[in-house]
């Protein structure tokens, strides 16, 4: 069975950086971007609970335009041999239908692989949405958030 490890610095570094340019391919609608980072088997969960392969999103994208701002908060990135997963609160601003903004925070869970060529992929993209918090925070539970979402209260902030 593979162990379970924490990214180093140079691994660190390198998933922030395909953070980052996914981010900004994102806001850019760069499509030839996202389809080289895009695992084949991309899954994509966005917080309401669409879910979308790699060329429904790439579409998604490409036709609603609906990334204007992006934001992610501290990063947990755990390596199981050429599987990484990592989570940590991500805050999207967005484009609406109907032509205004709203901005959604959440938490997100990131599954990269990587290929026989060595390059890391995004397999997998779920966003939880940040919602009310019915239990008393317990003393071992943590905000991680860097940036709380205006108006969406940390668990121990009721």
């Amino acid at each position: 069975m593979s162990e379970v490890t924490q990214a180093d610095a140079q691994l660190t570094a390198l998933v922030l950086d395909l953070e980052n340019r996914r981010h900004q391919a994102l806001i850019a609608v760069d499509l030839a971007a996202l389809d080289a980072m895009f695992d084949e088997d991309l899954v994509h969960i966005h917080a309401p609970g669409l879910t979308h392969n790699k060329t429904q999103l790439l579409e998604h994208v490409d036709k609603r335009r609906p990334y204007l701002e992006t934001r992610r908060g501290e990063l947990t990135i755990r390596v199981i041999g050429d599987v990484l997963i990592v989570t940590g609160p991500l805050t999207n601003r967005l484009r609406s239908p109907e032509g205004g903004e709203r901005t959604i925070g959440g938490v997100v869970t990131q599954v990269l692989r990587r290929d026989n060529a060595g390059t890391w992929r995004f397999l997998s993209f779920q966003m939880t949405p940040t919602g009310e918090h019915v239990w008393p925070t317990l003393p071992g539970e943590q905000w991680t958030s860097a940036e709380p979402i205006a108006g969406t209260p940390a668990p121990n902030e009721k």
